[in-house]
């Protein structure tokens, strides 16, 4: 079933650069199914080769949740193909926001869960408030947790992983801080500000480098660590190609 128009992401790119994503799911909770994965797919790709966009800040409707998890009312109906189908286009969000040129910033207020937790473990930067929670509680509800849960591991340390996904219990903003899986905990009043501040500062840099580097952060990930070292080498030259190092360097020594 298509979306209105009331319940379509909304994409605002502000004059700097910033792209703010807004997702729009079910309740308080921001519960997102098959239509709106489909649609947050859709409304972010059509922007990654969109020349003005430094920094895309992913953010949900209100301040319960970034993403609270997927449509467990849908995912109770699934079977075998259909199930496998599902799970593809929450993996396609994912790799949206994975592979998207630009560094990714996800706000996370409220509750993440589940697919939520995996959406925003795709990102590059998260930006939380410090009563948030965080879990991923998929075995609790006679499901693994696969796809991008396959980040935490790199995120948090195998043993962490482990109680995350075995359990199923949550953590909260300050554990989540302490074990790597997000990167600032501020007061919800301020988060807002938290995170237009981090995306201002990431948008005041060049737009070429800003890819180049994030584009060799994920090459790394699939990489061993001599072949990341000299591909680096190529890169470093290539930068100099763009203009962007003369331009920044030189405006750098003309304020000393």
């Amino acid at each position: 079933m298509p979306l209105s128009p009331s319940q379509a992401p909304r994409t605002v790119l502000q004059d700097n650069g910033v792209l703010e994503v807004t997702v729009h799911g079910l309740g308080a909770l921001n519960i997102v199914g098959s239509p709106e994965l489909l649609a947050l797919r859709d409304a972010v790709a059509a922007w990654a080769d969109h020349p003005d966009v430094k920094v895309l800040v992913l953010r949900g409707q209100g301040d319960k949740a970034l993403i609270g998890g997927a449509n467990i009312h849908e995912m109770v109906q699934l079977k075998g193909t259909k199930a496998e189908r599902f799970i593809e286009t929450l993996r396609d969000v994912c790799e949206v926001f994975r592979r998207f040129p630009a560094p990714v910033i996800a706000r996370m207020p409220g509750w993440c869960l589940g697919g939520g937790l995996e959406v925003a473990m795709a990102c590059d930067i998260r930006v939380a408030a410090s009563d948030a929670q965080f879990g991923m509680p998929e075995v609790k509800v006679g499901i693994p947790s696969v796809i991008h849960a396959a980040c935490l591991p790199r995120l948090v340390g195998q043993a962490r992983a482990r109680w995350l996904l075995l359990t199923g219990e949550h953590i909260d903003a300050q554990t989540a801080l302490a074990w790597g899986l997000i990167d600032r905990a501020v007061p919800l009043a301020e988060l807002d500000a938290e995170v237009q501040r981090v995306a201002d500062g990431m948008a005041a840099m060049g737009t070429a480098v800003l890819r180049q580097q994030k584009r060799l952060l994920r090459e790394w990930e699939d990489q061993g660590l001599d072949v990341s070292i000299n591909n680096s080498v190529r890169e470093f030259g290539a930068a100099f190609e763009t203009g962007e190092p003369q331009a920044y360097m030189n405006a750098f020594l003309s304020r000393r």
